[in-house]
């Protein structure tokens, strides 16, 4: 089956899949095949249920609607910024939710917010970066880069290192956004609809790429450090060979911590890249850490638990098969993930049971929840922002 023009570059893969069984859909339209798409779960009965404290809960623009951009929040020196897509960028307090500062950038926004170094940083579908002063919204600059922003930027010692959907990786100057250097990597013909975004660490930049492979970069000049195959592209159509790194890798006491779709979790040696362990497992939204396990959604909706030291499962929660999950979130005790119907959901770290939940907004939510502490934040598709704690 020959595809259209317009998917041979992207395939909406994450927001269809949200109610209408991943994978099983895909390989009925995409394979011509009847298969029946099993529906989403029905949310489960908890038994004697954590009460949820909503903390606050906030207007916060116009959010990203049904459109596959990557927006969430970020939490950031007391403070959450969000973005939405007609191009605002807003900061709150964290502890309660007063809105400090709100920015427009005069274009749409596909990615973000990211930041660091005293900036607010977000990316356009036209290839440009925005930055902002973090404390005040002034602007600080803009840049062109080579394409699509679906990722939020990061910025690191002195630079700004932005993923765009065309397969490149661009270092911006931290002071005026000049570009220092750019590297990219071959796009294959399919690929899921979205980037994962970079991890700046010390002076070194992790990245995934479309073609399942995990790269590590100087960040003073773009010099290829070491890469490493998180999956390896197998099956004789181009759905099946579909390997993109979606999610974003997590950096943790000298490892470095990926997944791919319809590939493998593990863990690197951010030194060298050698591995220490691999397990097949297929995502596209992410993985989180505590101080001894890896919390990974797979792309049917299991949350697993992993160890850090090998990978081995600890627990699997099913409960919440085909809901759409986002990626998991670490909030004290508790991995925190998100659905398509706007539901927050607590699970225990011990075992994987569902201990609490309470509802964002019924138009679902934008990207992963973010945990500070045990404080909870999310944005739903609507620009509803809000902020959970389980109660004591």
């Amino acid at each position: 089956m020959r595809l259209p023009v317009r998917l041979r570059r992207a395939v909406v893969v994450p927001a269809l899949a949200l109610a209408l069984g991943g994978c099983s859909w895909l390989g009925g339209w995409f394979g011509g095949g009847k298969e029946a798409v099993e529906p989403p779960s029905p949310l489960p009965a908890l038994e004697a249920p954590h009460r949820v404290e909503t903390l606050w809960r906030t207007d916060a623009g116009a959010g990203p609607g049904k459109a596959l951009l990557g927006i969430a929040p970020l939490v950031d020196g007391g403070r959450v910024y969000v973005a939405d897509r007609k191009g605002h960028v807003l900061a709150f307090d964290a502890v309660s939710g007063e809105r400090v500062w709100e920015a427009d950038v005069k274009a749409p926004i596909s990615g973000g917010p990211g930041g660091g170094s005293g900036l607010v940083v977000v990316g356009t579908p036209d290839a440009e970066v925005v930055a902002l002063d973090a404390a005040s919204g002034a602007l600080r600059w803009r840049a062109t880069v080579t394409s699509e922003v679906l990722a939020a930027p990061r910025a690191g010692q002195a630079a700004v290192v932005v993923r765009t959907v065309d397969g490149r990786l661009a270092a911006l100057d931290l002071s005026d956004g000049h570009r220092l250097w750019v590297y990219g990597r071959p796009v294959p013909a399919l690929t899921l609809r979205g980037t994962s975004a970079p991890v700046v660490d010390g002076g070194r930049v992790y990245a995934g790429f479309d073609d399942g492979r995990l790269t590590a970069l100087r960040l003073k000049d773009g010099r290829l450090l070491w890469e490493r195959a998180v999956a390896v592209p197998r099956g004789r159509s181009e759905l099946e060979r579909m390997v993109d790194i979606d999610a974003d890798p997590v950096v943790a006491d000298g490892v470095v911590y990926a997944v791919a779709y319809q590939g493998n979790a593990g863990a690197w040696d951010a030194e060298d890249g050698q591995p220490y362990w691999r397990r097949k497992l297929s995502s596209w939204t992410g993985l989180a850490l505590d101080a001894g396990r890896v919390y990974v959604t797979d792309d049917q909706g299991r949350v697993w638990a992993l160890a850090r030291l090998t990978g081995a499962a600890v627990w699997r929660q099913e409960a919440l098969l085909r809901r759409g999950l986002t990626a998991p979130a670490v909030a004290g005790d508790h991995v925190v993930v998100g659905d398509f119907e706007g539901w927050l959901h607590w699970l225990a770290t011990g075992d994987g049971r569902i201990v609490a939940r309470a509802r964002v907004d019924s138009s679902g939510l934008a990207g992963r929840p973010v945990a500070a502490g045990d404080v909870v934040y999310a944005l739903a598709r609507d620009g509803t922002l809000a902020a959970f704690r389980l109660a004591e």
